[in-house]
């Protein structure tokens, strides 16, 4: 029995990672994320915690079945749902995962961005919800890794679907299919999402802003990054500025804003042939000023497909651009600051593959509790399956105590609630600093642990 191995198993709607042709399957993988979010780790002798759970978990990521596809299509659905009806921004971007230093017997890897160290690349699209700025899930994920081979052939003269880059049309692609039913879509990508082709082939039902990286010929001969100087600044607004590493702090710059309606020119080689030979976009430039000298001083020259060149439009803009710094948040939660997924010692591309989707999924489970905890008026059930809500409602008054600041504040039931719960689970004390990832992980594997005891003890006491 599959309970003998890897316990009792707790079904997680966030979690949940695909059927797999077989429900035992489907119910290692639902708890295979569970133990990723409590342990804080992707090491299998920690996820297993015995030598019979490691062998079911190395089974189930070596099994033909179990496939990548289909794990990103199951949280994709899920977050579909969770999208209904909402204004997404979709998040684009690419990270490396390198094993440099631990290369020993690695297999079915190629070179990492170095070209030296082995490694992969993972580049998912997140959603986003516009308004509360809170992560609701993962819409698509790509990995590959690169071929030792020398390909003569020139980047310029390759067909785009031969290149790398063809991710950033299929990321766009995949948003627009999946999230049909939510009330819009803007795909947003940093300079590398900057290729012709992708607003070229821009799917009708989205919008899209990318910070430009390509100095582009206009169609009066002009220069992109020239035209902002003949537009008159519209207002000055200010903009926080995400750390770009730990230990790093995060500032506010006073940014120049200005936009205008731009036309580019396709380009000679390298661009979309069969696509047009001139594109209208509308470029907002953000300019910082009274820069202090201390760092880069804040430059965003962004082109999108979204009609707007007044003060209003461009700060909303500018807004929605910035959102880009949650996928970093959930990169870092995957890799060096979290879940430490270049220290894995899974050797096996295949197997690695998997696992780094397990992790991304825990890491947006652990980023999303930590979003709702100044409050969320999403439900619980977007995180949680609706079966473990009496659980939830059963420990909720137990970690309350007498005083106004050690009550829950937040409707029951709703996510800001359930955030509530696991945090005090993970020993927040209700003052001092918000709790942060540690606490949630903390927090979540206590509650895992007694929810599944409240679940035995209703099914023993019917």
């Amino acid at each position: 029995m599959i309970s003998a191995v890897m316990g009792n198993e707790m079904a997680v709607r966030g979690g949940a990672l695909g059927h797999f042709g077989d429900a035992r399957r489907a119910a290692i993988g639902n708890t295979l994320v569970e133990r990723v979010v409590e342990t804080g780790s992707l090491v299998i002798r920690k996820l297993g915690g015995t030598r019979a759970r490691e062998i079911a978990i190395h089974r189930f990521l070596s099994a033909p079945s179990v496939t990548c596809g289909e794990m990103v299509e199951t949280l994709a659905h899920c977050t579909a749902v969770a999208c209904k009806g909402r204004r997404i921004v979709a998040v684009q971007d690419t990270t490396e995962i390198n094993f440099a230093g631990r290369e020993e017997r690695r297999r079915g890897l190629g070179p990492a961005g170095d070209g030296v160290s082995a490694g992969f690349f993972l580049h998912p699209v997140i959603a986003i919800d516009s308004e509360t700025e809170a992560v609701l899930g993962l819409i698509d994920a790509k990995i590959w890794t690169r071929s030792d081979g020398f390909d003569p052939t020139p980047a310029r003269e390759r067909a785009l679907e031969d290149k790398e880059s063809v991710r950033w049309l299929e990321g766009a692609s995949h948003a627009a299919d999946r999230l049909t039913d939510a009330a819009s879509v803007v795909v947003v990508a940093d300079r590398e999402g900057d290729i012709y082709a992708g607003f070229a082939r821009r799917p009708a039902s989205i919008e899209m802003i990318v910070r430009a990286a390509q100095d582009r010929v206009l169609d009066d001969g002009r220069r992109l990054f020239a035209a902002p100087e003949a537009w008159p600044e519209l207002v000055r607004s200010e903009v926080r500025v995400a750390p770009s590493r730990t230990g790093i702090a995060a500032r506010v710059a006073t940014v120049a804003l200005r936009a205008g309606t731009v036309t580019i020119c396709r380009p000679r080689h390298g661009g979309d042939v069969g696509g047009p030979a001139h594109l209208t976009l509308t470029m907002v430039e953000a300019r910082e000023v009274d820069w202090n000298g201390e760092g880069t001083p804040l430059l965003w020259r962004l082109l999108t497909t979204i009609e707007t060149i007044d003060a209003d439009g461009a700060a909303e803009i500018v807004r929605l651009y910035r959102l880009r710094w949650r996928i970093e948040e959930v990169f870092r939660s995957l890799k060096s600051d979290g879940l430490r997924l270049e220290e894995t010692q899974m050797q096996d591309a295949g197997r690695l593959f998997k696992l780094a989707l397990i992790g991304l999924a825990a890491a947006t489970r652990t980023v999303q509790l930590v979003d709702a905890r100044d409050g969320s008026d999403r439900p619980a059930t977007d995180v949680i399956d609706p079966g473990l809500l009496p659980a939830a409602d059963a420990i909720a008054p137990t970690l309350e105590g007498k005083t106004p600041r050690q009550k829950n504040p937040h409707p029951p039931r709703s996510l800001a609630w359930l955030a509530w719960i696991i945090a005090r689970l993970g020993g927040w004390n209700c003052y001092y600093k918000p709790p942060g990832p540690k606490t949630m992980r903390a927090g979540w594997a206590t509650f895992a642990s007694m929810a599944t005891g409240f679940i035995i003890a209703a099914q023993s006491n019917p």
